[in-house]
C-alpha cells in the first residue's frame, strides 16, 4: 500500500488535483534547499535509497529531521515513477508555496510589475519568474491561459523564485482594477511596438508579455497605454519571451 506522502505526490502530478490543494512538488536538491531556506511549510520529503549516501542529500535530510518534517526513503524504481524529470536527483519535497494577493504587489518607481498573459510553456513561466525576482520586480501577475505556477516544471525553472516572489493568479477584470487603484501605466511587449529606447518610461509601470505565438490578447492591447519592442538584427524573427522580458525589465529599471 502506498504511503501518504507517495499518494500526495502522485495526486499533485495532476493539474486538477493541484487546484484542490495549496501544495506542490519541489523536485531536486537545489529546489528543496530553496524551499527550506525560504521557510515555507514542507509537508514531507521523499528520498531515493541510492541518494541517501550523497552528502548534499544527507544535509537536506538532517535539516528536515531537525524541523520535524516527515522523511520517507523509497526504492529507486518508485522514486523514478514519482519524479517529473528524466534524470532525477533522488530527492523531492511536498511544499506549500505562499498564497499571495494582488495587494501584495506594490509597484514602486522604476520597479515595474511583470504580467504574463497566456504564457503557456511551463519552462518559460519558470524562467520569467526567476528573471523577475532577480531584477527586483515587486511581483508577477498571471492572467488566464498562463501555465500553473505550481507545475513542477515551472517550479524548477523558477529556481526558488516562486517561494519568495509575490505571484498572483488573477482575472482580466481584477488586473484592470488593480492597475487603476495603484495608478499603474500598462505597457505590452509586442513585435510591432515602439522601440523602448525612444519611449519615455512612466514611474509606475506594469509590463505585460504575451503568448509565445499569438502575443497579448485584444483585451490587453486595449488596456495598454503603449506597445513596446526590442529592435532586432535584420533577419531575426523574435526573442524567447523570458529573454525579451529580462531585457525590457532591465532597461525600464535603469531609465532616467
Amino acid at each position: 500500500m502506498a504511503s501518504t506522502l507517495v499518494t500526495q505526490v502522485r495526486n499533485l502530478q495532476r493539474r486538477k488535483a493541484r487546484k484542490r490543494t495549496p501544495l506542490a512538488v519541489a523536485e531536486g536538491a537545489r529546489l528543496v534547499e530553496e524551499a527550506l531556506a525560504a521557510g515555507i511549510p514542507v509537508a514531507g520529503v521523499i528520498v531515493a535509497r541510492s541518494a541517501t549516501g550523497h552528502q548534499r542529500t544527507a544535509d537536506l535530510l538532517a535539516q528536515a529531521t531537525a524541523r520535524a518534517i516527515p522523511v520517507e526513503e523509497v526504492e529507486d524504481r518508485l522514486f523514478a515513477e514519482l519524479a517529473d524529470t528524466d534524470t532525477p536527483q533522488g530527492i523531492l519535497a511536498i511544499v506549500e508555496p505562499r498564497s499571495w494577493k494582488l495587494e501584495d504587489v506594490q509597484v514602486q518607481a522604476r520597479q515595474p510589475a511583470l504580467v504574463l498573459d497566456g504564457v503557456q510553456d511551463p519552462g518559460n513561466v519558470g524562467a520569467l519568474l526567476r528573471t523577475a525576482f532577480a531584477l527586483g520586480v515587486p511581483g508577477t501577475l498571471l492572467l488566464p491561459g498562463t501555465a500553473d505556477p505550481r507545475n513542477p516544471k515551472v517550479l524548477r525553472g523558477a529556481m526558488g523564485a516562486t517561494f519568495r516572489l509575490p505571484t498572483v493568479l488573477t482575472t482580466d477584470d481584477e488586473f484592470a482594477a488593480w492597475a487603476r487603484k495603484q495608478q499603474v501605466t500598462v505597457w505590452a511587449a509586442a513585435s510591432e511596438g515602439k522601440a523602448l529606447a525612444r519611449t519615455a518610461v512612466p514611474e509606475r509601470l506594469a509590463l505585460v508579455v504575451g503568448n509565445e505565438g499569438a502575443g497579448v490578447r485584444p483585451f490587453i492591447r486595449e488596456l495598454s497605454r503603449q506597445r513596446v519592442a526590442i529592435p532586432l538584427a535584420r533577419g531575426a524573427e523574435s526573442l524567447n519571451v523570458a529573454v525579451a522580458a529580462g531585457i525590457l525589465l532591465y532597461e525600464v529599471s535603469r531609465a532616467e
